[in-house]
C-alpha cells in the first residue's frame, strides 16, 4: 500500500522533523510503501493574507534534509512549468493540484523529469475525464500505449479528493476510483475529501472526523494507496487544520485499511 503523509505546508523546519520523526514506524513497515509530503508553497489558499510556507528554494532545503536524515521519499505539489525541473531534483514524486489537472504545460513540464507525476483529479471534473490528463504525461514521455499498467510502469498516478456538491462541500462517488483505476493507479486523498472550501471566511474549514469512514470505504472498493495530512495539533496548522488528522488518529486508520485490504486478496 502507497502511503503519502506529512503535513500540509511547511510550517518550520522543527516541526517538519518533528512529525518526519513521528512517523518512521510507516517507512519501516513492509506492507507500506511510504512518502512524506509536505508543501513549500500553497499557491491557491482562499485568501491572500492565508500562510503560504517558505517557498521553493527554503522549502526544497527543508525537504532535503528530511529525505537526507529519515531516508523517505518525497512527495510536494508544484503549481507552474519552471518549478518541476528544480523540485525534482529532491522529489520522489510531484503532485499536479486538482485545481491544474488540466494545465497542459505544467503536466508537460513535469512528465519531463523523471519524477513520478501525481495528478490530483479536479473538483469539477468526471473521473473518465482525467485519461486526458493521464495521455499529456504518457505521452510526453513518449509512450503511445495506455492502460493502468502502463500508467503505472511510467510513473503517472491519479488521486481523488473528492468533487464539488453544491457551494463550499465536496463529496465523495466511490465509482470514480475503479473507473480512473482501469487507467491509472489510485491514491485515495482522505483528508482533503472532507475540506470545506472556502468555509471559514477566508480559508477552507473541513470535518477530520469524516475521514476514517471514507479511508475503510475507498479501501473496500480497491485503491492503490491513501493520503493523509497529519500534525502534532491540527487545531494549530496554519493551512488545512480542520480536516487533518492527528498522529494517534493516522495510526489507527492505517491499520484498520491495511486489513480491508488484505481480506480482498
Amino acid at each position: 500500500m502507497i502511503l503519502i503523509a506529512g503535513p500540509c505546508v511547511i510550517e518550520s523546519k522543527e516541526l517538519v522533523f518533528e512529525i518526519a520523526k513521528r512517523l518512521e514506524s510507516f517507512a519501516k513497515d513492509d506492507r507500506i510503501d511510504f512518502y512524506f509530503k509536505s508543501s513549500f508553497d500553497k499557491a491557491n489558499r482562499t485568501s491572500i493574507s492565508s500562510f503560504r510556507g517558505p517557498g521553493l528554494e527554503k522549502g526544497c532545503e527543508i525537504l532535503a534534509q528530511v529525505k537526507a536524515k529519515f531516508g523517505y521519499k518525497i512527495l510536494t505539489d508544484i503549481h507552474e512549468g519552471y518549478q518541476a525541473e528544480p523540485v525534482a531534483k529532491v522529489a520522489d514524486v510531484l503532485q499536479i493540484p486538482a485545481f491544474l489537472c488540466r494545465q497542459t504545460d505544467l503536466l508537460i513540464a513535469a512528465a519531463k523529469t523523471k519524477a513520478v507525476v501525481n495528478i490530483k483529479k479536479g473538483q469539477f471534473l468526471a473521473p473518465d475525464q482525467m485519461k486526458h490528463s493521464v495521455k499529456k504525461v504518457l505521452e510526453t514521455r513518449g509512450i503511445n500505449e495506455f492502460g493502468y499498467e502502463v500508467a503505472l510502469k511510467n510513473g503517472v498516478w491519479l488521486t481523488e479528493r473528492g468533487s464539488t456538491f453544491g457551494y463550499g462541500n465536496l463529496v465523495v462517488d466511490m465509482r470514480s476510483l475503479p473507473i480512473m483505476r482501469s487507467f491509472a493507479p489510485v491514491i485515495f486523498d482522505a483528508t482533503h475529501s472532507v475540506q470545506m472550501p472556502g468555509g471559514l471566511d477566508g480559508k477552507s474549514g473541513g470535518d477530520a472526523k469524516f475521514v476514517p469512514y471514507l479511508a475503510r470505504a475507498a479501501a473496500s472498493v480497491g485503491v492503490d494507496g491513501f493520503f493523509y495530512e497529519t500534525h502534532i495539533n491540527p487545531c494549530e496548522a496554519l493551512c488545512d487544520g480542520p480536516n487533518m488528522l492527528n498522529l494517534e488518529e493516522l495510526s489507527k486508520i492505517v491499520e484498520q485499511t491495511l486489513k480491508i485490504q488484505e481480506i480482498l486478496k
